[in-house]
């Protein structure tokens, strides 16, 4: 039976409130957006699941106004030990870098995430929340979405949006009920996981145990908290395995906590596979529903945060002007590459911690200690450079004809300390507006454009910033001009760009750059990712008078 106030609308439906859901609603409830977000439970999530949150996903914290809030539950910048079946070290991974402005790894719980993430939405009286309402069906027209929910009384509403995200987990029924099929495997191998309510283990950093004989994760939390993972055999009962003298009876072989109190056990499968469409019309998938990644690289969460990121503010554009839609369709088109290389990260990763017999292992910890001599090598895996960093080679970006090696664009830029006029000091995406920016990177980027050419950049669209180089001070101008205090643009990724302007995107990706001579070359790109603004009736037709 239907309530009489039956029919609600918001710009976007959002189908699930788990990391990935609550990250785009606030995102785009920070951009003015309206959203209603529909969730089946009453609460957020109330058991631990994901425990890893990267420097980028840091950084999408950052840009809804929540770093802080997160940094202050988490367990910040800790490594990995690789370990013998004889518990000896053969690998340490400790990434210090903090090239996005953040710590590489950092160990948080789940219900705490998500708490501080829902109680950011109360800032926003524009994003309804649905909780305790399950999606029934959904259907679409060439104008919107709608969704129908119903509670537990069985309660129905139907919410419309102009586009829908189904952020609604690994067995997604919104996937389902497209006939979008995954593609990948599943991991014959089961693994047990165990939470403590409380750690002996004082080390604070992961320890790999790999040994072919029971491969074991152990990962540390904030508040004296840690979490094992053993690989379970084929022939052992999932029953068996969650009997509390068999759970301690593993702990006691890898640490001190033998006799720690739980606070869940589970079994779990892994999985490795691809949506093989994440858009439909007007619905959009993303996290799980779009892809399931083995835990062994901790990215499973963080590619959802990675997608809300990416789409978030492709939709606020959409919605508040006429955009081309190459712009909602290069959601997939960069995401779905970087996530399935997450993906073969992980396969790899496990391929080392779960070696298939002593020989391989052997070999493995041999092949490891041996790079270990060579410093380039041995730094390649302590600051995790092997991690595959997000990268677009197709969607809303313009080659600027450098090597694949060689080129930013496409990159996610660096984020430095920069420092102003008054030598105040603040990360660089916090003076960076919520808009494209053209960011001169220059020693005098006050005298490399004219007052006509700001003009003509802003009227586009776009933010116009100074960034110095470490070496040069920054002055007043008539645009803000900011240093490079940590000289992350001096590193020799970002040296050669300076003389230019670069092109950044809302999600802080280099979309384009060129040198500054040459710099109306930007103009219908930044026409290309921005809807008109206000008092600009449309960006494409200012371009082409122009």
């Amino acid at each position: 039976m239907k309530s009489k106030d039956d029919a609600s609308s918001a710009d976007i439906v959002i189908v699930g409130a788990g990391p990935t859901g609550l990250t785009l609603a606030n995102l785009l409830g920070g951009m003015g957006v309206s959203v209603a977000l529909i969730e089946r439970n009453l609460t957020t999530v109330q058991e631990p699941r994901a425990v890893s949150i990267d420097d980028e996903s840091m950084r999408t914290m950052q840009a809804i106004g929540l770093s802080q809030a997160v940094e202050a539950i988490v367990a910040r910048g800790y490594g990995s030990r690789y370990l013998s079946p004889k518990h000896e070290l053969f690998l340490t991974v400790e990434p210090t870098s903090r090239e996005y402005g953040f710590d590489k790894r950092n160990g948080f719980q789940q219900p705490e995430l998500e708490g501080v993430l829902r109680a950011g939405l109360d800032r926003y009286p524009h994003v309804r929340q649905w909780f305790g309402w399950e999606m029934n069906a959904f259907s679409q027209t060439d104008t919107g979405a709608t969704v129908e929910i119903i509670d537990a009384a069985g309660a129905t509403r139907a919410v419309s949006g102009r586009y829908m995200v189904a952020c609604d987990g690994g067995r997604s029924p919104t996937r389902s009920q497209l006939g979008i099929k995954l593609e990948g495997s599943t991991f014959a191998e089961r693994w047990l996981i165990v939470d403590l309510v409380r750690t002996n283990n004082r080390f604070r950093h992961t320890e790999v145990y790999c040994d072919p004989a029971r491969p074991c994760i152990s990962l540390p939390g904030p508040d004296n908290i840690r979490r094992y993972e053993f690989m379970l055999h084929q022939d052992e009962d999932e029953k068996a395995a969650t009997d509390e003298a068999f759970v301690r009876d593993l702990l006691s072989r890898v640490g001190p906590d033998r006799d720690a109190v739980f606070k869940r056990v589970r079994v779990y499968t892994f999985h490795a596979r691809m949506a093989t469409r994440w858009r439909d019309g007007n619905i959009f998938l993303a996290g799980d529903a779009a892809h399931l990644t083995p835990p062994f690289a901790g990215q499973g969460m963080n590619s959802g945060l990675r997608d809300a990121h990416n789409l978030g503010w492709k939709l606020a554009e959409a919605l508040r002007g006429p955009v081309d839609d190459a712009v909602l369709d290069s959601y997939e088109t960069e995401r779905k590459p970087h996530a399935w290389e997450m993906i073969t990260l992980a396969l790899r990763m496990g391929r080392v911690m779960m070696p298939e017999n002593a020989t391989k292992a052997a070999l493995t910890r041999a092949a490891f200690r041996g790079l270990g001599l060579y410093p380039p090598a041995r730094d390649y895996f302590a600051q995790m450079r092997y991690k595959p960093k997000a990268r677009f080679r197709a969607g809303l970006m313009w080659a600027d004809g450098r090597s694949e090696r060689q080129t930013m664009v496409g990159r996610l830029i660096p984020q430095p300390i920069v420092e102003d006029v008054r030598r105040r000091r603040h990360l660089l995406d916090a003076v960076l507006p919520d808009r494209p920016v053209v960011l001169l990177f220059e020693d005098y980027p006050d005298r490399a454009i004219s007052a006509e050419t700001v003009a003509r950049l802003e009227a586009a669209g776009a933010a116009v910033i100074g960034l110095t180089p470490e070496w040069m001070n920054p002055v007043e101008a008539p645009i803000p001009i900011y240093r490079d205090a940590t000289a992350l643009f001096s590193a020799p990724a970002m040296r050669p760009y300076l003389g230019h302007a670069l092109l950044v995107r809302r999600d802080r990706f280099i979309a384009a750059a060129t040198p500054i001579d040459q710099i109306d070359g930007l103009l219908p790109k930044i026409a290309s990712i921005t809807a008109p603004r206000k008092g600009v009736s449309n960006n494409r037709e200012l371009v082409a008078a122009l």
